[in-house]
């Protein structure tokens, strides 16, 4: 809406200021054409009248006089020009434009005054202009109103014109906005005429279909990955179980079939997650069942415990009140497989504590820890952080960020203040 508004305003803007300067240079080009063509009148009429006096003088020497009443002039000769006003006199023959202090009034007055100089004989013809001035200012009077008027005009007319314009756009938008509350999207093109409101209707339309086939393919590729990935895997869960029920088993044979229930029960959590992460992201998240975290935190920790081998690193759950989430267990054990794996890979030795409490849970290792600048940067995909040895894509922690987006959870690493090594905490809404 309010892009919208911003575009009516410069269409409006544009429409008034169009208006305003046509208008405009319409009444200077007036009133320039009127000073030009006036100007050039009165200098011939001028001359006229100063070249009729002058031959008037050489035929009867004994006349002279004003011809009207704007006209006023005298025909002096060589030597009688000192009877002239001193700044006539050494004026060439042509039009001048003089300012004089009337007699009457006092007032300084424009006048033109016409000299031409002949055998011998010169005559002033002086034209009084002020009135012609009086004139001039009404007509700017005049024209300023107008432009005024015409200004306003295409004020009211961008007005309405920037309107019926933009109707097709609002009832485009309208229409989006419609289809939006009701997850239904039909033909916009239909609705439009042939112009190019309709052409961006039809590229809408065209987006639609693309979209709406990528997100059919998703939706199948989901589904066959879903079924693909969970029939293997429980097959091989329901076998491993099967072969930990024989009765000749060692404990070395017994420890492997553990370690690969436990990657079995983890693949298949990572596939619901991510599974789960494809339609929420689409969708927006959906609450599942209650979700004790200690239970999960503490599976999530005994899966993790064959990393420890060989490692003089100690693990251990500190469970300060109890604390349950609606989310679906995949979800949480995803993100904590994450975050405890990543503290038990960067700790050479000491210890990892998961702490549970106060809605949060956190994360506490003695490893190398991090740098403050580069905390943030660690949820970015395919960034791994320093001394990451072994296989990985800088993925893990990406996930966690997606997975906490969806619902509303903060996660976040920093340096320990207390000791070198690193704190992660998953913070719940």
């Amino acid at each position: 809406m309010q892009s919208r508004r911003k575009l009516r305003f410069r269409l409006l803007l544009s429409f008034t200021l169009f208006g305003f300067g046509l208008s405009a240079l319409f009444a200077l080009a007036s009133v320039d054409i009127r000073t030009r063509v006036e100007d050039q009148l009165i200098d011939s009429s001028l001359m006229d009248e100063a070249q009729f006096a002058n031959a008037q003088a050489h035929e009867h020497p004994a006349g002279g006089g004003a011809p009207s009443r704007l006209l006023t002039g005298q025909t002096l000769s060589d030597r009688t020009l000192y009877k002239a006003p001193l700044a006539w006199q050494n004026l060439d023959n042509g039009v001048h434009d003089i300012y004089e202090q009337d007699a009457d009034d006092g007032r300084r007055r424009h006048y033109k005054l016409a000299v031409f100089r002949h055998d011998g004989v010169i005559s002033f013809i002086r034209f009084d202009v002020s009135r012609d001035d009086l004139g001039r200012r009404q007509l700017v009077t005049a024209v300023s109103g107008a432009v005024f008027v015409f200004t306003l005009l295409s004020l009211v007319i961008g007005l309405w014109l920037s309107r019926k314009v933009l109707k097709p756009l609002s009832q485009l938008a309208r229409r989006l906005r419609e289809f939006r509350k009701v997850g239904k999207a039909e033909p916009l093109a239909t609705g439009f005429a042939d112009d190019e409101v309709g052409e961006l209707a039809q590229a809408l339309d065209d987006y639609n279909e693309r979209m709406t086939a990528l997100v059919e393919r998703d939706r199948e590729f989901n589904s066959d990955v879903s079924h693909e990935l969970r029939t293997p895997l429980a097959v091989i869960a329901s076998t491993t179980e099967l072969l930990q029920g024989s009765p000749d088993l060692t404990d070395k044979i017994s420890e492997r079939l553990k370690r690969i229930e436990r990657a079995s029960r983890q693949a298949t959590e990572l596939i619901e997650a991510l599974l789960l992460l494809s339609r929420t992201e689409r969708r927006g998240p959906t609450r599942g069942e209650t979700t004790d975290v200690a239970k999960v935190s503490m599976d999530v920790i005994e899966s993790q415990r064959p990393q420890l081998r060989d490692k003089p690193v100690r693990i251990h759950l500190d469970v300060h009140e109890p604390l349950s989430i609606n989310v679906p267990p995949s979800v949480l054990a995803v993100a904590l497989t994450n975050l405890i794996g990543n503290a038990i890979k960067y700790t050479l030795e000491g210890e990892v504590r998961v702490v549970i409490g106060n809605q949060r849970i956190e994360v506490i290792d003695t490893g190398p820890g991090i740098k403050a600048e580069d905390a943030e940067r660690l949820f970015q995909r395919g960034v791994r952080g320093e001394g990451a040895g072994g296989s990985g894509a800088g993925l893990g922690l990406a996930i966690v960020r997606r997975l906490c987006n969806l619902y509303s959870w903060d996660v976040s690493i920093r340096p320990r203040s207390d000791a070198n090594g690193a704190v992660a905490s998953l913070v719940f809404a």
